[in-house]
């Protein structure tokens, strides 16, 4: 084996996708190796003795460079390498960041005629992010909807849904959700514990959540951004209603596939325009 490394992030997640490439001390290229499932590289091109320069690349992962000295018997250890994310922290700093919803979305899809999708959007909503820190798993989320703000790009069918066939929004105005803990799923990625609480009914609902980094905005704050997926069958928040059409092929499909997009500026509160 002529070399080994293990590309991790700092959290000490492996780095599936990293490349890494050897130069001699002239700058010529003399070796490429990709990494495997575990972020483990392990090639068996003969090098000869003497030093060379490791460096390391991965989408999404600024660039790590070290030295590597190849003994007699052919062999460099390179051992671990630590890749830091591209444009900002590891994870978000801790403490409090507010979700911006100019720069953020809520949608959710459902299927029409069993044939297509038809996607929509909540307009009017607010969020509180609480980064814990020491343990990242301890952090915190809330969010409120509200509910009339649905805008599927047709009105009829906006105030059918705001109706009590559906979302009953003169009853039920706001949509709230709450987590209740965290779990790792990745580097970058967690399941984010929660109830969802929407049509007066309160379930419990994991979101699959991904951490897309963090960086400085123009008004000169920070921001991190998040994306998160979930599905809710209808049927368990009393959402019922149903028209069948031919050959008993349901109107509106029982499942909601969920996406939100979030930007959170930390802070207690967003920029003044």
């Amino acid at each position: 084996m002529a070399l080994t490394a293990r590309i991790r992030t700092r959290d000490g997640w492996a780095v599936s996708h990293a490349v890494v490439t050897v130069t001699d001390m002239t700058g010529t290229q003399v070796l490429r190796a990709e990494a495997d499932a575990e972020g483990a590289v392990r090639d068996t091109t003969a090098l000869a003795p003497g030093a060379y320069t490791v460096i390391v690349t991965a989408v999404g992962y600024a660039p790590a460079a070290a030295g590597a000295i190849v003994t007699a018997s052919g062999r460099a250890e390179i051992g671990a390498v630590t890749l830091a994310r591209q444009g900002g922290a590891e994870l978000p700093p801790p403490g409090p960041w507010t979700i911006d919803p100019a720069h953020s979305s809520v949608a959710a899809l459902a299927q029409h005629l069993g044939i297509s999708s038809v996607r929509g959007r909540f307009t009017e909503f607010t969020g509180r992010i609480e980064i814990a820190p020491d343990e990242v798993e301890k952090s915190r989320v809330e969010a409120v909807i509200h509910a009339a703000s649905i805008d599927t790009g047709n009105r009829m069918r906006d105030d059918h849904l705001r109706s009590g066939d559906f979302l009953d929004v003169e009853k039920y105005p706001e949509m709230t959700y709450r987590s209740t803990g965290l779990t790792a799923a990745g580097s970058d990625r967690w399941t984010v514990h929660g109830e969802l609480t929407m049509h007066g009914i309160a379930r419990p609902v994991d979101l699959d959540l991904a951490y897309l980094g963090t960086g400085s905005d123009p008004w000169g704050g920070t921001r991190a951004a998040f994306r998160a997926t979930t599905e809710l069958r209808r049927e368990d928040f009393a959402m019922n209603y149903n028209q069948v059409v031919q050959a008993g092929i349901a109107a509106i499909g029982t499942t909601l596939k969920v996406e939100l997009d979030v930007q959170a500026v930390q802070g207690e509160s967003l920029p003044q325009a």
